[in-house]
């Protein structure tokens, strides 16, 4: 790769992105700006992702490309499109252009939804949307692509109630999941509160059961309308999920003492599993019940795929999936988490966990979703580079 700084003329494949029209702010985070806007002659609306060019005298991003090249792969109803990579151009000399990868618009974000009790899901929707977010992660994982971004702020939602996984920027091509160390990703990857316990206790070594259980998450929150698993730290969050599905131990989770991190973090003992016992207060459903209970299982090996998880009880049974537009069409304006306002103010943020936390007790109330907005997934700082 050139060593150059890039110039408007360095990369003659892409489009001038002044033929499109900004017409506001739709998302802001670590990854960046995202802009809605419109295509000047055709009128489309699309969605304008700026590339970060944090070191441009290394030339155009290495996760920006990775991101293009797995996008270009993945073509599929239920995994948003890109359409194109623009930039901006000047005659100036060294003059540094500014790139955009430009996907086709959706009007909502799954957490914008979430965020506004105006809107309510019957039961057959919220199977829609799941059986839609579980088509898209079945299909990529056939790809061999893992997203590791898995949270609902990346599940977007056109206004026909047509679901598209999201964010692409840490996803990854792997390899089949082998016993010995030749696979060693970073395990830095997932939003806090979405991040599985195999990543919160080091692993290298992983595969789809990681988008897997940000899925469960996902639809646990469909009912609680606010993420379940709100940790403040790694250890927090190892906490939490301890209270809810149980001890991490041996005995449940057999490989777990391989996991580098095992003996050093202090994790709880004696905590029996309480996933269906917790959640039956929001969720009415058996069948919903035993389908998340199956995702939010400890051990990856164990925990429910894509495909099985696609013919669950839950999507065969009365009420069935059912159409999202027409609901979504009462709803005029779009719905994006970076653009709702903050929810009730008398609402407490997410509670700290204690030493000696009450394990018998529900989810808090909802927080204000500016408690994670724009987090990164470490907590700290995204680690973009991949092992």
């Amino acid at each position: 790769m050139s060593k150059n700084p890039i110039s408007s003329h360095s990369y003659p494949f892409c489009d001038d992105v002044n033929k499109y029209e900004k017409i506001g702010k739709i998302g802001q985070g670590t990854f960046g700006e995202v802009f809605k806007a419109r295509h000047i002659k055709a009128k489309k609306l699309v969605a304008l992702k700026k590339v970060l060019m944090e070191n441009e005298k290394e030339g155009f991003p290495i996760t920006a490309l990775r991101e293009i090249k797995i996008l270009q792969l993945l073509k599929h109803e239920n995994v948003i499109n890109l359409i194109e990579i623009c930039r901006t151009s000047s005659n100036a000399p060294n003059y540094k252009a500014t790139f955009y990868l430009v996907f086709d618009f959706c009007e909502h974000d799954l957490a914008g939804l979430l965020s506004n009790v105006n809107v309510k899901f019957s039961l057959g929707e919220i199977k829609k949307v799941i059986q839609q977010l579980l088509n898209g992660l079945f299909f990529i994982h056939k790809q061999k692509i893992l997203h590791r971004d898995m949270k609902a702020a990346n599940i977007l939602i056109t206004k026909n109630g047509v679901l598209k996984l999201a964010d692409f920027g840490l996803a990854r091509a792997i390899s089949e999941i082998k016993t010995d160390t030749s696979n060693r990703y970073t395990n830095r990857v997932v939003t806090l509160w979405y991040r599985p316990p195999e990543l919160l206790l080091g692993a290298r070594n992983y595969g789809p059961p990681i988008d897997l259980w940000g899925a469960g998450c996902i639809m646990a929150e469909m009912w609680t309308r606010t993420p379940i698993l709100q940790g403040a730290t790694e250890q927090a969050q190892l906490t939490l999920i301890s209270q809810l599905c149980g001890s991490i131990t041996p005995e449940v989770w057999p490989d777990v003492t391989k996991l580098e991190l095992f003996s050093k973090l202090d994790l709880m003992k004696n905590q029996r599993r309480r996933v269906k016992e917790r959640l039956k207060v929001y969720i009415k459903c058996t069948n919903a019940l035993d389908l998340l209970d199956k995702l939010l299982v400890l051990d990856p090996t164990k925990r429910l795929d894509s495909d099985s998880a696609l013919n669950h009880d839950f999507f065969w049974t009365d009420p069935m999936p059912a159409d999202l537009g027409i609901m979504l069409s009462h709803y005029s304006s779009s719905m994006f988490e970076f653009t709702t306002p903050r929810r009730r103010q008398v609402l407490p943020p997410a509670p700290q966990v204690q030493p000696n936390p009450n394990p018998s007790q529900n989810f808090p109330p909802a927080a204000p979703r500016s408690a994670q907005q724009n987090a990164p997934p470490n907590g700290g700082q995204y680690m973009d580079q991949v092992f």
